[in-house]
């Protein structure tokens, strides 16, 4: 057993599966933690010391973190299942100009303009708001991954074409990047297990340097002049 460990933090709707798979083939000798948080509570988290890394949703304040950007995801419309929206493979933002849209408090999308027509209340979180939806109240634009995280039976969801749309980062505090941050880089990346990029790989054992023999006086070669002298001074048969 180690004591070591690998906090991983991430927002609701991403699904790090695939990269904690990843992760135990490679560093089999480190657990990966999950820890799910508010998208609002992740930056506290990393800079807090909670995590190592976190999976973000953009924007989030910078400073003192290093961020690379991995996806982007597509921005759906959540509506009740027998709305008129529902018979569309997808929508645009005048399709919804007469529909009344929750923007809940942790919405994380960059809107300059809110499409269709304020709802009657904003709730805390998206979790509300799709009640709010199910309830006939209002329809609600959401990353498609929420949209899936909170599915019912009772609702269904569309695609919203010219909308702002979420991007999903790997975050962690700078003044931290350990070997540990470095692997799941690398992991997250779609680095191969012998990328030059990833860690330095050890010398192969059993294989020594070869040193470079030291000049004979004169600056030559001493062994290389003999040879040369021998091969010179043959006669041919």
């Amino acid at each position: 057993m180690t004591d070591r460990e690998f906090r991983l933090v991430y927002v609701p709707g991403v699904t790090p599966a695939k990269w904690v798979s990843v992760w135990a083939e490679r560093v089999p000798d480190v657990p990966l933690i999950l820890v799910s948080v508010a998208a609002a509570e992740v930056v506290k988290f990393l800079h807090d010391g909670c995590a190592d890394a976190g999976l973000v949703r953009l924007p989030v304040d910078r400073e003192g973190l290093s961020v690379i950007p991995l996806y982007v995801e597509t921005t759906v419309v959540v509506v009740p299942k027998d709305h008129t929206v529902a018979a569309a493979d997808e929508v645009t933002v005048a399709d919804l100009a007469d529909e009344e849209v929750f923007r809940p408090r942790d919405d994380t999308l960059e809107w300059t303009a809110l499409p269709g027509l304020p709802a009657f209340a904003r709730p805390d979180t998206t979790e509300e708001a799709i009640e709010l939806v199910a309830a006939g109240a209002g329809l609600l634009l959401v990353p498609q991954s929420l949209a899936r995280l909170y599915q019912r039976k009772d609702l269904t969801y569309r695609p919203v074409v010219e909308t702002p749309q979420s991007h999903i980062a790997l975050a962690w505090p700078t003044e931290a990047t350990t070997e540990l941050v470095e692997d799941f880089i690398g992991i997250v990346r779609g680095r191969t297990v012998n990328s030059s990029r990833g860690r330095t790989p050890a010398p192969a054992p059993g294989k020594a340097r070869e040193q470079p023999r030291s000049p004979a006086p004169g600056g030559s070669d001493r062994r290389g002049a003999q040879t040369g002298q021998g091969r010179k001074g043959r006669r041919p048969r």
